[in-house]
């Protein structure tokens, strides 16, 4: 039996931690819950959030920094200048205290975890946070607004991220303008901006906030009758923010299901709506904790079940290191695809601004630093001619026929 040390300690010794083999867990409003990897974010400017009834200081993050909220996940940046009005954050006794943030103007380190729940959340000084992601939700709200501005009809259904805040990043990423900035901007530029924008798209967005893990396949079909019925909408593409914490319509998750058939069973309860309504549906997933220290995953490191990768028709990983994030750019690697060769752009960087919610092209110089898929030999002289022998003369001669049926007598 392994023994465990209950211990508080900064978020900063994790790393160290991690790096001497400690399995670390974190407490969680999920309860315990394992630590997949530590990042260090840079130098950013500093956020305070603040106890509004006492006035201690709380957490000290960056403008991105997510707090759980009555009114679901909110930004360091989207508490500052509230009007007076406090926003309640959920604290580790299951309270919610009325907090603000102030922004102090100085630059500050910035580290982070990341931790193997569905949640993915934990508690930074007793206050319910969430973990470091790669992007997951940025690339389906910058792909939405990229289908938008393309004159197709997106529904975008959200179970982890109030629907508002979804809307919020797709503005953000069509508006160009930095999320932080969208309340306080100002409303005649704001309106000039719409009023263009509405110019260059005729596609439709519609976002639907469900419960987590409150709703599956069932609840998407009957949606889609609902919308085409009353507002006569139908979605070209379908975005589920995420996959594994959608509810299956087959199975009840208990003591006799497993992740693996539970997560397979959704996966092939959305491909089934998929292919039934004619449309595509991207959803998002997560990486084990062996894939979340790897910066080669392949589909062997699928968080909860290797059913999901084995059911889906495209699958690509989204990769993030410290030198990538300094350069803002972001890795794609394709995993699977049953439309095209997959060892086409296997491999590509894009560049990512996740102040505006946006991805885009890099530099070819970005591409050519990416280690391509070709045999080592393609790189050497292993097996090539040299010149003396180009200039040998070669004789040809006539090889003989030998009788092996000797060898096969009694």
């Amino acid at each position: 039996m392994e023994d465990y040390i209950e211990k508080e300690v900064a978020i900063a010794e994790i790393e160290t931690l991690l790096e001497n083999g400690y399995d670390v867990e974190v407490d969680s409003p999920d309860g315990y819950v394992s630590v997949n990897f530590f990042v260090n974010k840079g130098m950013f400017e500093e956020y305070i959030l603040r106890d509004d009834l006492t006035g201690n200081e709380l957490v000290r993050c960056n403008a991105g920094h997510l707090f759980q909220s009555t009114v679901g996940w909110v930004s360091a940046s989207q508490l500052v200048n509230t009007n007076n009005i406090s926003i309640h954050i959920l604290m580790d006794d299951g309270s919610y205290k009325p907090c603000s943030v102030v922004k102090t103007g100085d630059t500050i380190s910035i580290v982070d975890i990341n931790v193997d729940h569905p949640n993915h959340r934990y508690y930074t000084n007793g206050v319910s946070s969430h973990n470091t992601g790669v992007g997951k939700s940025l690339f389906m709200t910058h792909f939405a607004a990229a289908n938008l501005l393309a004159g197709k009809n997106v529904l975008y259904i959200t179970m982890e991220m109030a629907e508002e805040r979804i809307a919020q990043r797709i503005d953000a990423n069509l508006l160009n303008i930095p999320i932080a900035e969208l309340e306080g901007f100002p409303k005649k530029i704001y309106e000039d901006k719409i009023n263009r924008l509405r110019l260059k798209t005729g596609g439709k967005l519609i976002v639907k906030e469900y419960p987590t893990a409150a709703a599956g396949s069932g609840h998407f079909r009957h949606l889609l009758n609902e919308l085409h019925l009353k507002k006569n909408f139908r979605p070209d593409i379908i975005y589920i923010d995420y996959l594994n914490i959608c509810s299956s319509a087959r199975l009840k998750f208990g003591a006799n299901v497993n992740s693996y058939s539970y997560i397979k069973a959704i996966a092939e309860e959305l491909r089934g709506l998929a292919v039934e309504k004619n449309l595509p549906i991207v959803s998002a997933t997560q990486i084990n904790r062996t894939g979340s220290t790897n910066t080669d995953p392949g589909l062997e490191d699928t968080s909860e079940s290797f059913g999901l990768p084995a059911t889906v028709d495209f699958m690509c990983a989204l990769i993030s290191t410290e030198e990538m994030e300094n350069l803002g750019q972001i890795m794609i690697k394709q995993l699977k695809n049953r439309y095209n060769d997959i060892t086409a752009y296997k491999r590509f960087v894009v560049g990512i601004d996740r102040a505006k919610m946006r991805l885009f092209n890099t530099e070819q110089s970005a591409q050519d630093d990416i280690m391509q898929d070709k045999p080592v030999m393609d790189n050497t002289t292993y097996g090539e001619r040299s010149k003396e022998e180009d200039q040998m003369k070669w004789m040809t001669k006539t090889a003989g026929t030998r009788d092996f049926s000797g060898l096969f007598s009694n």
